[in-house]
C-alpha cells in the first residue's frame, strides 16, 4: 500500500506543481534521450561515410524508409497506449493502466513483426522496385537491411514500452534506456566496422545488438521494485474496444512516421533522377543532421505529453493551456537558434560525415541550407500536432501531422522537380513546412478559444 501511495503522489503532482518546473523535469531527460537516439540512428552513417565508402551513406539512406516503417508501427502502439495511459491516470482509473500496457506489448509483437516478416520474404524486390536503389547502391542497402531486419522486433518493443516508464514518473530511467542503447552502438560500431573489418554489415550488427540491450533494460524495469506496474498474461489478451482505442490515438504519429517513410522513398527517387547517387548521399547526411534538431523538439513533446494528458483528464484546462504555450515557446526559440547555426556553419556540420573537399561536401552544404530555411516555424507545428494527440483527439492530430509530411510535401515534390529539377526537390521541404504551420495556426486558434470558454465557465461556477 505504501508503494502504491508513493506512485500516486508521484503522478498526482503533475496536476499541482509549477508548469515550467514540470516541463523541464520531464523534457530534459527526454531531450537527452532523443538526441542520443538520433545519434543512435546516424552513427552508422558517420562511421560508414568516414571509413567505408560515401556510397554506403546512400545505401543506408535508401534503407531508411523501411526502418522508419517499423518505427512507425512501434509508435502506433507505444504512443497511442501511452497517451491513453496518461489520461486514465489523470481520471484516477488506475485499475486500467496495466491492461493498457499488456495490450501494447501484444500489439508491439504482432504488428511490427508482420512488417518484418513480409520485408524479409520480399527483400530484393522491395530494395529495387520500391526503395529504388541504383545498381551501385543496391549491395550496400541489401547487406545492411538483411541484418537490421533480423533484430527489428527489438527496435519496435523497446521504444514502444519505454514511453510507459516516463509516464510512470521516471523520466530519467526512460532516458537511460536510450543512453544505454546508443552507448552500446557507439562502442560496437568501430569495433565491428574497423576492428573486425565487417564494413557496413558491422554497422548493422552493432545496431541490432544495441537495440536488444535496450529491450532487456526496459523489460527489467517492469520487474523491479521501482514500480508496482507489471506485464501480466491476463492483460495481454487483446480486447477489440481497447485495441481500437489505442490504435486510434496512436494513428496520428503512426501516419506521420509512415508518411516520412513514403516521403523518403519518393525523395530518394527524385534525388537519384535529378542529382544521382551523389545527391542521395548528400541528403542522407542532411537528414542525419536535421533529425538531431527535430529530436530536441520531439523530446519537448514527449515531456509535455504526460503533463497535458494528465491535466486534460483531470479537467484542469488552464494547466493544459499553459503547458502548450510553454512548449511552443521553448521549441520555437530552439529552432530559431538551430536555423542560424545551420546557415552560418553548414560545412562544419557536413564534415562530421565526410570531411573531404569536393562534390559531396559542396552538394551537402547547398542541400542543408535550403532544407533548413523554415526551421523557425517547425517547432510550433510539431508541438501543435502533438498537443491534439496528447489530449486524445486523433483526427486533428492526424491532419496536422499529415499536412507537413504528406498532404503538402508529396504534391509539391511531384510537381516542382519537373520544372526546377534538383532545386525543386530541395525547395519542396521549406514550402511544405510553411503551409503546415499556417494550417496549424487555424487548428490551435479554435482549440484555445474553446479552452478560454471552459476556463471562464469554471471560474464563474467556482465563484457561484
Amino acid at each position: 500500500m505504501e508503494q502504491k501511495n508513493h506512485i500516486s503522489d508521484r503522478t498526482d503532482r503533475i496536476g499541482t506543481e509549477r508548469i515550467g518546473k514540470l516541463i523541464f523535469e520531464f523534457s530534459a531527460p527526454a531531450i537527452i534521450g532523443m538526441i542520443v537516439n538520433a545519434i543512435y540512428n546516424i552513427v552508422d552513417r558517420i562511421y560508414v561515410g568516414q571509413g567505408v565508402d560515401p556510397l554506403g551513406i546512400a545505401g543506408i539512406s535508401v534503407a531508411m524508409p523501411l526502418m522508419l516503417l517499423i518505427m512507425a508501427a512501434s509508435m502506433l502502439i507505444g504512443i497511442g497506449a501511452n497517451a491513453l495511459f496518461s489520461i486514465r491516470l489523470g481520471e484516477g482509473r488506475r485499475d486500467e493502466v496495466e491492461k493498457i500496457m499488456g495490450h501494447a506489448l501484444t500489439l508491439l509483437i504482432l504488428i511490427p513483426g508482420l512488417v518484418i516478416v513480409v520485408s524479409l520474404i520480399f527483400l530484393d524486390d522491395i530494395i529495387i522496385h520500391i526503395l529504388g536503389a541504383s545498381d551501385t547502391v543496391f549491395p550496400f542497402t541489401k547487406e545492411y537491411l538483411r541484418i537490421i531486419l533480423y533484430g527489428g522486433i527489438f527496435s519496435a518493443i523497446g521504444p514502444g514500452i519505454n514511453h510507459f516508464i516516463r509516464s510512470d514518473g521516471h523520466p530519467r530511467t526512460s532516458m537511460l534506456t536510450q543512453l544505454i542503447g546508443a552507448g552500446v552502438n557507439i562502442i560496437l560500431d568501430p569495433i565491428f566496422i574497423f576492428g573486425l573489418g565487417w564494413g557496413i554489415a558491422g554497422a548493422a550488427w552493432a545496431t541490432i545488438i544495441s537495440q536488444f540491450v535496450s529491450f532487456v533494460w526496459v523489460m527489467a524495469y517492469f520487474n523491479s521494485k521501482y514500480t508496482s506496474l507489471r506485464f501480466r498474461l491476463r492483460d495481454m489478451k487483446p480486447e477489440l474496444k481497447l485495441t481500437a482505442t489505442i490504435l486510434a490515438i496512436g494513428f496520428a504519429p503512426f501516419v506521420t512516421q509512415a508518411a516520412i517513410s513514403l516521403v523518403s522513398v519518393l525523395q530518394n527517387r527524385a534525388l537519384n533522377a535529378y542529382g544521382g547517387d551523389m545527391a542521395v548521399s548528400a541528403m542522407g547526411i542532411v537528414w542525419s543532421i536535421m533529425i538531431l534538431f527535430f529530436m530536441v523538439v520531439q523530446g519537448l513533446n514527449m515531456g509535455a505529453q504526460p503533463i497535458i494528458g494528465y491535466n486534460y483528464g483531470a479537467k484542469k484546462h488552464d494547466r493544459v493551456r499553459k503547458t502548450y504555450k510553454w512548449t511552443v515557446l521553448s521549441a520555437t526559440l530552439f529552432m530559431i537558434v538551430s536555423f542560424l547555426l545551420l546557415q552560418i556553419f553548414p560545412g562544419q556540420c557536413i564534415s562530421l560525415f565526410h570531411n573531404e573537399e569536393g562534390p559531396l561536401m559542396n552538394m551537402g552544404i547547398y542541400c542543408l541550407r535550403i532544407s533548413a530555411l523554415l526551421f523557425p516555424v517547425i517547432g510550433f507545428q510539431m508541438v501543435t500536432a502533438n498537443y491534439f494527440q496528447a489530449v486524445g483527439k486523433p483526427l486533428q492530430g492526424t491532419i496536422l501531422s499529415l499536412s507537413r509530411q504528406f498532404l503538402l510535401y508529396i504534391p509539391i515534390l511531384l510537381v516542382l522537380p519537373r520544372i526546377f529539377g534538383l532545386d525543386g526537390v530541395l525547395f519542396a521541404i521549406p514550402l511544405a513546412d510553411l503551409g503546415a504551420a499556417i494550417i496549424s495556426v487555424g487548428f490551435i486558434f479554435l482549440e484555445l478559444k474553446r479552452f478560454n470558454r471552459l476556463i471562464s465557465k469554471n471560474k464563474t461556477d467556482w465563484k457561484g
